[in-house]
């Protein structure tokens, strides 16, 4: 076979295959959100679901998703930021950097129901922290922590040397080179892992059966006292999330309108994620142009 045509079916094999993975994207957004977005309005975003009787919201779920995320990430970022930089510039080459490393990989390759059920017998049982939201929120930073730490990682090592020979040229210290020189240009990529670790918390239900648990008290949203039980901000209370909440319509659901509810409820939660995803993206670009006076981010 020639080189040119070898190179033609390459380009058509790959060309077809980015397509198609477009096209199943496309197609499975788009069933969901033709499916559920009928279903939404502001009285089912902000009412309460009901048990027995049609007419439920997902207005609490919602509000726990988004809750559980900010905890999970003002947990999981600070974490995997400085162990993705400890191990990209500080950690000398041996067998016990190996051997760190080894543990992140094996991590990331628990399944969901693992670390929910070490959730549920370290956090909730051992530290007797209950069902509630620091339950999930730490579960959850055992799930996501080490993905920050691979991306981190990763992120800085792209940073050509030649800009940190740059700064130690300078006479710069080695923490000011990683936080005036390879941070803003690892930026984007650090971006990037924190809106996948943010998909995955919107998205878990395993774990956080087994730590935040399948239930919600009733809340008052007039109530802004975190200690109090009915208060929202309250994080040692029980939240039922909204990817819960839709495993739980689909499989014990006595409300009439128990379909309508799980497909409007779906529709709301790939939504949310887009919407974090371009507003994650847009604050970053703002950052990294503050940080870097630079009119774009790649």
């Amino acid at each position: 076979m020639k080189p040119r045509t070898a190179d033609k079916i390459a380009t058509v094999l790959i060309v077809f295959f980015a397509l198609l993975i477009v096209a199943i994207l496309v197609g499975l957004l788009g069933y969901i959100l033709i499916r559920g977005l009928n279903h939404i309005s502001w009285d089912f975003l902000t009412s309460a679901p009901q048990k027995i009787r049609a007419g439920g919201g997902v207005g609490p779920q919602l509000f726990n998703s988004i809750y559980l995320l900010v905890l999970t990430l003002v947990i999981t970022v600070p974490l995997g930021l400085g162990a993705g930089i400890f191990m990209a510039e500080y950690a000398r080459p041996g067998k016990l950097t190996n051997f760190i490393r080894l543990i992140v990989e094996v991590l990331s390759s628990f399944p969901s129901i693992v670390v929910g059920l070490f959730g549920l017998l370290l956090i909730v049982n051992t530290f007797d922290l209950g069902f509630s939201l620091v339950s999930g929120a730490l579960a959850l930073t055992f799930f996501n922590l080490p993905l920050m730490v691979r991306i981190t990682e990763q992120a800085f090592r792209t940073v050509p040397k030649q800009q940190k020979e740059a700064g130690f040229a300078l006479g710069l210290s080695k923490w000011k080179i990683v936080t005036t020189v390879l941070f803003p240009v690892a930026l984007p990529t650090i971006i990037t892992g924190t809106i996948l670790s943010a998909g995955r918390v919107f998205g878990e239900a395993a774990a956080l059966m087994f730590t935040a648990g399948m239930s919600s008290p009733r809340l008052d949203f007039t109530n802004w006292n975190p200690s109090s039980p009915t208060s929202p901000l309250n994080p040692f209370r029980p939240a039922e999330t909204l990817a819960v909440h839709i495993w739980k319509i689909n499989s014990e659901g006595l409300a009439p309108d128990a379909v309508q509810i799980a497909a409007g409820a779906s529709a709301v939660l790939v939504i949310t994620v887009l919407i974090f995803n371009l507003a994650a993206r847009y604050f970053g670009r703002v950052i990294y142009r503050k940080l870097t006076a630079s009119k774009r981010m790649s």
